[in-house]
């Protein structure tokens, strides 16, 4: 039994690699294979846990990125292991230190995008076909990749905007809580003017519009007494944000219509001027 325990012990300190500043025996091969099989197993676990969370448009998406992190996994956790079997890993650092200063600092950006795109899958806090708006522009999302994301604007134009302006910047995300969204429209009459009569005209235009939806139903707001005007909202609801300035374009055209119709006026700002002469 001894003989057995000592022929083992000598096999697995056998040096394959035997210098001044490096050791590798063929127990620091053995414990790395251990400890890759181990990662792999606990990277598995981790992968189907957070697949089953993530809607389906998202878990292929997160599993390509886990690809790609997996292996950076694998290098720290080696790196680990042969420092812990008492390899001397500064040698190696130490000759690369230049390198990865140097990568680092080109990557950087890319980094901080593939992190926030991560963010993003995880968090969900933007899916494929939502309305989102950043930096003032508003969009639909069409394509969430690993360092970039693809918004189609209103102009039909595609924007590939850098995963990491989602996470530093505000966005307002349109359709995160459902796709009816509540839009308005602004209109003032000249003082005198029938007020009932401008609500129940703007009622009327709000219902005749095939886009505006009939449930909410739309509402009149009388706003503020103008310096001269008579302010009103109009606030409609829509399913599809996207559309908004044709609607609320095509309300516009309808109102005036109506108004002139109906011998309604839209005032403008006035100012009266005193000229004062001295003799």
């Amino acid at each position: 039994m001894n003989e057995l325990i000592e022929l083992f012990r000598k096999i697995f300190l056998f040096k394959i690699v035997n210098t001044e500043k490096v050791t590798i025996s063929v127990l620091t091969v053995v414990t790395v294979i251990l400890a890759f099989i181990l990662t792999n197993i606990l990277l598995r676990f981790v992968r189907k846990t957070i697949s089953k969370r993530l809607p389906v448009q998202d878990r292929n998406k997160f599993v390509s990125i886990f690809q790609v992190l997996k292996y950076g996994v694998y290098i720290i956790v080696v790196i680990f292991t042969l420092n812990a079997s008492g390899v001397n890993m500064n040698v190696f650092l130490t000759a690369s230190a230049a390198l990865f200063v140097g990568l680092g600092f080109a990557l950087q950006q890319l980094f901080q995008d593939i992190i926030s795109g991560i963010l993003l899958i995880l968090d969900q806090s933007m899916h494929v076909g939502d309305i989102v708006e950043v930096n003032g522009i508003v969009g639909r999302v069409e394509e969430i990749r690993l360092r970039s994301t693809r918004v189609i604007n209103r102009d039909g134009r595609v924007l590939v905007v850098p995963n990491h302006k989602f996470m530093n910047d505000t966005l307002y995300n349109y359709t995160q809580n459902g796709n009816i969204l509540r839009e308005n429209v602004s209109v003032g009459v000249a003082y005198g003017t029938d007020v009932e009569l401008v609500k129940q005209i703007l009622l009327e235009v709000a219902d005749s519009h095939t886009l505006v939806l009939k449930d909410p139903k739309p509402m009149v707001i009388f706003s503020n007494f103008g310096e001269s005007s008579l302010d009103f909202e109009l606030y409609f609801f829509v399913s599809d944000g996207f559309i908004t300035p044709r609607i609320k374009s095509d309300l516009r055209f309808r109102i005036n219509q109506q108004f002139n119709a109906r011998n309604i006026s839209v005032p403008f700002p006035q100012r009266d001027v005193h000229i004062i002469t001295k003799t």
